[in-house]
């Protein structure tokens, strides 16, 4: 049970946020953006400022909507940290990111188990500033929801690999994409290190590779370009889906949780 209490807003729709909670958001503002440069896609970080996003206090959920909004028609919705993946896919379906409302108490300024509102608006929100990318989430929400509760674990496998800890070939070099690399030094730096395997993306491989939740990644897979992730749902995912399933996973890349 989450120790996190969801905030609520105002008749304004206004959160309010405590001056200590103002100054964990811009430490971790701060910190992550002196980290990333070098490690997060340019892309992202040029997203970052395109949303207005500082260090100076946790960022409202209406202003952030607003300004994706009138950028791509995305938004995003205050929510509880964790909602059941028909509501999580009818959001992402209407183009709405799903955003929990608490931020992290200090001692948890490194690792947090369930997502708060750094790991939503700093690692989430930025690229849904870039119209390929929010209909990618946009489709996936769709796909999912029209596939139903049969084939959500191995959507849930594609939005792992991809929105949270995707990369991505720039002219500088691999670069990180995904909110789960973005809002954690050690996934970042990790990711970056020369020391993990990196896939090209492939539905197929992705449907088929298990993941844990607590460790950093061993194996991440590569986009040529958001185009291309948009693209990747043109195919009958459900009948790959299926395929995947009487195939079997694939060999885990980690020893299991004790």
């Amino acid at each position: 049970m989450s120790s996190y209490l969801s905030k609520t807003p105002d008749a304004q729709g206004i959160y309010a946020y405590t001056v200590e909670e103002d100054a964990v958001w811009g430490e971790l503002f701060t910190r992550q953006m002196r980290f990333l440069g070098g490690r997060m896609a340019p892309a992202f970080l040029e997203a970052v400022h395109r949303l207005g996003l500082t260090a100076d206090h946790v960022p409202q959920v209406r202003d952030v909507s607003a300004r994706l909004n009138a950028l791509t028609g995305a938004g995003v919705e205050g929510v509880p940290a964790l909602i059941p993946p028909t509501r999580f896919f009818d959001l992402l379906s209407q183009k709405k990111f799903p955003v929990a409302t608490f931020l992290r108490r200090r001692e948890e300024m490194d690792y947090i188990e369930e997502p708060d509102i750094f790991h939503e608006v700093f690692g989430h929100c930025p690229l849904l500033t870039d119209p390929d990318y929010a209909a990618f989430i946009e489709r996936f929400g769709k796909t999912a929801a029209a596939l139903g509760k049969g084939y959500s674990w191995r959507m849930f496998r594609l939005f792992w690999f991809t929105v949270e800890f995707g990369m991505i070939r720039t002219p500088e070099g691999l670069r990180g994409f995904g909110a789960g690399i973005a809002s954690s030094l050690s996934e970042a730096g990790h990711a970056t290190s020369g020391k993990a395997e990196m896939l090209p993306f492939d539905l197929m491989t992705v449907f088929r590779t298990p993941y844990r939740i607590d460790i950093v990644q061993p194996v991440y897979f590569v986009i040529d370009s958001f185009a291309q992730l948009a693209a990747s749902l043109d195919t009958d995912v459900g009948a790959m889906i299926d395929e995947a399933k009487r195939l079997g996973d694939l060999p885990a890349r980690f020893e299991k949780a004790a």
